[in-house]
């Protein structure tokens, strides 16, 4: 049994590593990839601050693994508060375009 346990462990681990290995990487990647929650993912997407594919044919949010080590790299700011605010404010500015 423990031996199972240590196998399925290692197969976790391999399915991780490769997953990393991925160019293009949906928002359940990226959470993994990065360890952002995903709803700060989504916030980062609205407010454009973080490099994406929006591929509208498929409603589906795209991010390239090298245009997101770099802008790892780049120190973005993902202080909470600040996106919650930016994030505020953007709704506030669509409810004026109504």
């Amino acid at each position: 049994m423990e031996e199972q346990q240590n196998v399925l462990t290692i197969l976790k681990e391999i399915k991780h590593i490769l997953g990393h290995q991925k160019k293009v990487m949906n928002v359940e990647d990226l959470v993994a990839y990065t360890g952002l929650s995903k709803s700060k993912i989504y916030k980062l997407t609205s407010l454009k601050l973080i490099p994406m594919s929006n591929n509208k044919h498929i409603r589906q949010i795209f991010f390239d693994k090298d245009a997101i080590d770099k802008w790892l790299v780049g120190n973005p700011n993902l202080c909470d508060e600040q996106l919650e605010q930016e994030f505020n404010k953007q709704l506030q500015r669509n409810r004026k375009d109504i």
